[in-house]
């Protein structure tokens, strides 16, 4: 067993695919194969069912990759902690982003990183809390941007900013004329929200307070995966939807007319770097964490917020 066959197995397990895998780790297909075939023979064990399409590790084919993620990101750490002691940056780093997080400080992160970031490869991914989660524990992704506090045991997790929360209310709904929102005396099923994936969702359920939620007399109920829909949806029907601050800024002149400050709270959104507990190229994490925080407005990174954090439930 070498750590090429380690390298080999993780690769047909990512593309699912023999040839696409061998094409990634620039060996031919052949020796690939042979290469995973061999290790097959020393284990006795069958690692990919080779007649599915398209090919799928065996049950104990999963275990067995699981284990080998580990031992890869291990011998990475080697080379990392060795980089780190002749403190050069440089390499790759793999970041995963939330949606809600994404739309509005992708853009500017780009920026920042042409700016600020030679020598270091970075790679954006946007995906889901739960699925970036998985992905730093397999050692796919080196950190994401993701809220929290997570309370994960295999997590580390930085703090980044903390964003209020804004109600974004139609001109044609009843609550358009107030300055500011009480969400106790609001009829939640006015309220539209994004789907059950998303921990924004859970934490805007919890500020209204929300049970379970009945259709309206038409029939109908919507929830959508994106901030903006939701908006596009208030601005041409009626009710209210909850959005984040950094959202809220990014606003247009004649979009911002239509927020309004919640009534009595001061409930925030916590949003952090998490990477995996074990991760350490310290030196590396800390230019990403710099070209992010100069992505976000310095009036939103002041750590006394945090004692308002709505958590994850």
């Amino acid at each position: 067993m070498n750590i090429q066959q380690i390298e080999y197995i993780i690769a047909v397990d990512n593309f699912r695919h023999f040839a696409r895998a061998a094409e990634n780790c620039c060996v031919t297909q052949p020796t690939l194969s042979m290469m995973i075939q061999k290790l097959e023979d020393e284990l006795e064990v069958k690692i990919f069912d080779r007649s599915k399409h398209p090919v799928a590790p065996t049950s104990v084919g999963e275990r067995i990759i699981v284990q080998a993620r580990v031992l890869l990101q291990q011998f990475d750490m080697l080379k990392e902690i060795a980089s780190d002691e002749q403190n050069t940056v440089k390499g790759s780093f793999r970041l995963g982003i939330i949606p809600t997080v994404a739309s509005y400080l992708v853009p500017v992160l780009l920026q920042k990183y042409c700016n600020d970031c030679g020598g270091i490869d970075l790679t954006l991914k946007e995906s889901t809390t739960n699925n970036l989660i998985n992905e730093i524990l397999t050692g796919k992704l080196d950190g994401g941007i993701l809220a929290g506090p997570l309370n994960h045991p295999e997590l580390a997790e930085i703090p980044l900013y903390y964003e209020k929360f804004y109600a974004y209310v139609s001109p044609s709904d009843e609550a358009y004329a107030e300055k500011e929102i009480d969400l106790d005396s609001i009829d939640v099923n006015r309220i539209w929200l994004l789907e059950n994936e998303h921990c924004l969702r859970k934490q805007i359920e919890y500020l209204c307070r929300m049970k379970e939620r009945k259709t309206d007399s038409s029939g109908l109920k919507y929830e959508s995966g994106s901030i903006e829909t939701l908006i596009h949806v208030v601005d041409y029907n009626s009710g209210i939807t909850i959005i984040p601050e950094m959202h809220a800024i990014s606003l247009d002149e004649e979009r911002q007319e239509h927020l309004r400050t919640l009534k009595n709270s001061l409930a925030v959104r916590e949003i952090n770097l998490a990477t995996s507990g074990n991760y350490v190229r310290k030196a590396l994490l800390n230019v990403i964490l710099n070209i992010v925080r100069n992505s976000i407005p310095k009036s939103m990174q002041n750590p006394d917020l945090k004692e308002f954090t709505v958590g994850i439930f």
